[in-house]
């Protein structure tokens, strides 16, 4: 049987084993792996709800526009129901959010705002602010609101709840969600809690965000805002769909563990994930480690995995990222040694002597099928021959072949250490107009770094 449109696919994600990361943990720990959905993430669970909803009270006519304020991944399920309903979108979202789920957004057709992370909600330019803004502006159009739209809670209530319960075979004790607009937490709570009043209920925050004081104390303080780059959780208000009172606890988890436990789950787990995931397993890890005197063998622990690692790629999943932002751990910093150490094949260093003709250089670098190459006295590096260099000389005099290479080549090669972070040599040695980069290497040698090995690497 075929489904008659791509929302026919949504929902019925898989639940999977934890194996590794809780292998030294009581009961068996589960993730639902939310990216299995046709828009890649739990919120396209919401998008057909809540514009269903919008329908069925007249809000939403047909041709209309759909409005919202997103950190990325409800739009693309907001925009997957559009596209299936005959409606268009636009978006207003933040500059912290990563380059793939804007594209993703614009790939389905959907215009897209991009608003400053770091303003109070209230701000005009606020991206709270910006589409409510843009749904008064437009013409037959309708703002979901997902933070306050009860639509949200619904679908999870009907969907999420239930396939949790069905899939555990109602075995399920504990479930471990990240909350942002509230949704997901609040819907799939009352469904369990409905059928297993003892099923606990626990919140996973980051840090910069409201939510776990707020749970913790009945206090919106506002000291307890300020940025953070995992994305699409907490929040600097209090969503209306948030419902605290069906919460059993609340844990909070910092960027760096976030994002070293995505990387974890990827590794280990075989769980190409978003960073939200990572800070939801950490978040749930940690609990179950405070808390292993109140879990036994028989507990069944589920953790929803929001969405998966592509839109992440430029983040999560590149190292030079990581290390800007301080979230490597020293032995998994992206350095000129280990980048010289991931290339495919290795190969002596070709070089020119410095008393070689130009002629002689250039069939040097043909027989090696290279495009430069660093010049030597002895073994002091003293220059660095490239096609550019080689073209531009021979442009102005073609006599010049017979002459020594030093009248062509440019400044020595750049010398780095191999413990050299990858990070600082992006922004020196492979800068356009600069030579290949040098390398020590462990036997004492030297190897050259190109542009293309720092691309090779990062996208790997």
């Amino acid at each position: 049987m075929w489904h008659e449109d791509i929302l026919g696919t949504i929902g019925g994600t898989p639940l999977v084993r934890v194996n590794r990361l809780a292998a030294h943990l009581p009961g068996t720990v589960l993730a639902k792996l939310e990216y299995f959905n046709p828009g890649g993430s739990v919120k396209d669970r919401i998008g057909i709800s809540m514009l269903e909803d919008a329908e069925a009270r007249g809000e939403l006519a047909p041709g209309g526009t759909i409005v919202e304020g997103t950190s990325g991944n409800t739009g693309v399920g907001l925009a997957l129901a559009a596209i299936a309903r005959g409606y268009t979108c636009i978006f207003a979202t933040t500059d912290k959010q990563s380059p793939e789920k804007i594209a993703i957004l614009r790939a389905l057709g959907a215009e897209v705002i991009v608003c400053p992370t770091a303003v109070d909600p209230e701000d005009p330019r606020s991206y709270y602010q910006v589409s409510r803004r843009l749904a008064e502006e437009t013409p037959n159009s309708f703002y979901m609101n997902q933070y306050d739209n009860p639509a949200n809670t619904l679908a999870h209530l009907r969907t999420t709840g239930p396939e949790l319960w069905e899939g555990t075979e109602g075995r399920i004790t504990h479930l471990f969600v990240g909350s942002g607009t509230g949704g997901t937490i609040s819907g799939s709570a009352a469904y369990l809690k409905e059928r297993n009043p003892d099923v606990r209920i626990i919140g996973v925050d980051p840090y910069g965000s409201v939510y776990w004081k707020y749970f913790h104390t009945g206090e919106f303080d506002e000291d307890e805002i300020y940025p953070y780059v995992t994305e699409g959780v907490g929040e600097d208000i209090l969503a209306g769909n948030m419902n605290f009172d069906i919460v059993d606890d609340y844990v909070r988890v910092t960027d760096r563990e976030s994002m070293l436990m995505t990387r974890r789950l990827s590794r280990e787990e075989g769980m190409f994930l978003g960073g939200s995931c990572g800070m939801a397993m950490a978040g749930a890890l940690q609990w179950m480690e405070a808390n292993r005197d109140a879990i036994d063998d028989d507990a069944v622990l589920v953790v929803i995995m929001p969405d998966g690692g592509y839109r992440a790629l430029g983040k999560v999943y590149n190292d030079v990222w990581m290390q800007e932002h301080g979230f490597l751990e020293e032995d998994e910093i992206l350095t000129a040694g280990r980048l010289a150490a991931r290339r495919p094949t290795e190969r002596p260093l070709v070089t020119a002597p410095a008393d070689m003709t130009l002629d002689d250089a250039i069939g040097v670098m043909r027989g090696h099928a290279i495009s430069q190459v660093p010049v030597m006295e002895g073994k002091e590096v003293v220059g660095s021959l490239t096609e550019r260099d080689i073209l531009r000389s021979l442009m102005g005099d073609p006599t010049r072949a017979r002459a020594s290479c030093a009248i062509s080549w440019a400044r020595p090669s750049r010398w780095s250490e191999a413990s050299s972070p990858c990070s600082r040599l992006r922004a020196t040695s492979f800068a356009a107009s600069s030579p290949p980069c040098l390398c020590g290497k462990k036997d004492g040698g030297l190897g050259i770094l190109t542009r293309s090995d720092l691309i090779a690497a990062l996208g790997a």
